[in-house]
C-alpha cells in the first residue's frame, strides 16, 4: 500500500464475540479516507473486510483464529447438497435491484436478526444505517433479491470491485430453514462473479472452531489467507 498512503487505527482490546475467553483487536482504515474501488479490492485480497462504513481486519494480540476466505469461482463445483438446494429453490426468482423497497428490506432484516442473532451488535440497526451499508463510497454495491412470487425471502448485499465480488451481508426469512436461503445466496453470488469474469467471491472470516462459520468451507474449493498467503482449505 506504499503507493496509496492510508491511515490506520487499532481498537482497544475487547471481548471476542466469536470465541469464549478470547480478546479481540481490530485494525481500521481511517473512515475519512475515500478509498477507490481498486484499492478496496486490494485490501480485500489482504484479508480486510467491510462492515457498514468501516473497512477492517482483525489483528488480535494472542489469537489468529479468524481466517479470511474466498472462493475461486471458476474452480468451484457444487456438492450434492448444494445442487439439491438449487433445485429445491427453482421456484424462487433472483433479481439485482437498484432501487429497493427499504421498508420491506428493514422488516425482513429485523425478523432475521431477532431470530438468528438476538442480542448481537446489529440488533438495533436503523434505516439510516442500512442506507449507509448500501451506498458505500469505496466500491459499487448491488442487491440481490430472492422472491417467491411477490414475497421477499432473502437479500444479499454484495460489494463489487474490479478484482472480485464480496458477500458483504445476507439476511433471509428465518421461518423457512428447509430452503437453505443462505446457501442459495452464495451460489448465486458465485454465478454472478463468474458471469462478470471476476476470479473470486470473498466470504469474510472463517473460524475453525465456530460452528456458525462451518458452512464457508463447504463451498469447495475455498481458499484461506494465513501467514500472508492464500491457500486451499480442506472441507
Amino acid at each position: 500500500m506504499r503507493d496509496n498512503p492510508v491511515t490506520w487505527y487499532i481498537t482497544a482490546t475487547q471481548h471476542c464475540p466469536y470465541l469464549k475467553g478470547q480478546d479481540m483487536q481490530t485494525v481500521l482504515v481511517d473512515p475519512s479516507v475515500n478509498l477507490d474501488d481498486h484499492l478496496y479490492g486490494r485490501l480485500l485480497a489482504e484479508g480486510f473486510r467491510r462492515s457498514g462504513q468501516f473497512v477492517y481486519r482483525h489483528q488480535c494480540p494472542t489469537c489468529r483464529a479468524c481466517v479470511p476466505v474466498r472462493i475461486p469461482v471458476d474452480a468451484f463445483r457444487p456438492n450434492r447438497t448444494q445442487r439439491r438446494c438449487r433445485k429445491r429453490n427453482d421456484d424462487i426468482s433472483v433479481t439485482i435491484v437498484a432501487d429497493p423497497d427499504l421498508g420491506e428490506h428493514m422488516d425482513l432484516l429485523h425478523r432475521y436478526l431477532a431470530a438468528r442473532h438476538p442480542g448481537g451488535g446489529m440488533e438495533h440497526i436503523t434505516r439510516l444505517d442500512y442506507v449507509g451499508m448500501l451506498s458505500h463510497r469505496h466500491c459499487g454495491v448491488f442487491l440481490m433479491e430472492f422472491r417467491l412470487g411477490p414475497r421477499l425471502l432473502a437479500v444479499a448485499v454484495t460489494d463489487h470491485t474490479p478484482q472480485a465480488l464480496s458477500a458483504m451481508y445476507t439476511f433471509f426469512d428465518p421461518g423457512m430453514p428447509q430452503r437453505s436461503l443462505g446457501t442459495l445466496a452464495i451460489l448465486h453470488q458465485i454465478h454472478e462473479a463468474r458471469r462478470q469474469g471476476l476470479p473470486h467471491l470473498y466470504l469474510g472470516y472463517w473460524i475453525p472452531d465456530s460452528e456458525k462459520m462451518a458452512y464457508k468451507t463447504r463451498f469447495q474449493p475455498v481458499e484461506g489467507r494465513t501467514k500472508g498467503a492464500w491457500q486451499r482449505l480442506a472441507p
